[in-house]
């Protein structure tokens, strides 16, 4: 089976911005900003993410996962993108369309962080709403899904409010901060999508 092909402008082509962002895949540039990010947020993102690996805030983590990144967008598996506010440059957070499934699926997953600073302000859930048309337009995807621990209520209003359905409850769904927990599924379709 062939694999999905972004137009001829390949994966810098997919930097969609509107409601005052830049969606972006990372670059080697952005370390010090990104770094500096996470580092500040760590309590605040800790009890929402897999545990990080000792070297992830130094350059050479960083480039690691920029080859990572790379390797997955080629394969058409991954496609990450940092949020960037466009009146000032600040990085806010970031989104990842993981997981991607071709075929007779057409279908991805999204995580997402935000940092501390910029937290409960809405820019996710504008972020979000940003990216979408790119994910159901240029991805071609017919099915975006999400995964939500059931106490993290700020993430489920951004999904709900962004459109996507509650479909079920995952049993030890992933592995978060060491414990394998329970999450929520969310799932919006291509034709269920208000642009």
């Amino acid at each position: 089976m062939a694999l999905f092909r972004l137009p001829s402008s390949g994966a810098a082509a997919l930097a969609p911005r509107g409601n005052g962002l830049l969606l972006r895949a990372p670059q080697m540039s952005d370390f010090l900003q990104w770094a500096h990010l996470r580092e500040t947020s760590r309590d605040y993102l800790t009890p929402w993410e897999p545990i990080w690996p000792s070297d992830d805030l130094t350059r050479s983590g960083f480039r690691r996962r920029l080859r990572r990144y790379s390797e997955d967008i080629a394969a058409d598996r991954s496609y990450p993108f940092l949020i960037f506010r466009e009146l000032d440059g600040a990085l806010v957070g970031g989104i990842t369309l993981a997981n991607v499934r071709r075929g007779i699926v057409q279908a991805g997953t999204i995580g997402y962080w935000i940092g501390q600073p910029y937290a409960h302000r809405g820019y996710m859930t504008a972020a979000l709403r940003v990216l979408l048309p790119t994910l159901f337009g240029e991805l071609n995807l017919h099915r975006v899904e999400a995964a939500c621990i059931p106490t993290n209520a700020p993430s489920i209003r951004v999904l709900e409010k962004c459109g996507f359905s509650r479909e079920g409850l995952a049993r030890r769904y992933l592995c978060i901060n060491g414990i394998w927990q329970d999450h929520l599924l969310f799932g919006l379709l291509h034709e269920d999508f208000r642009g």
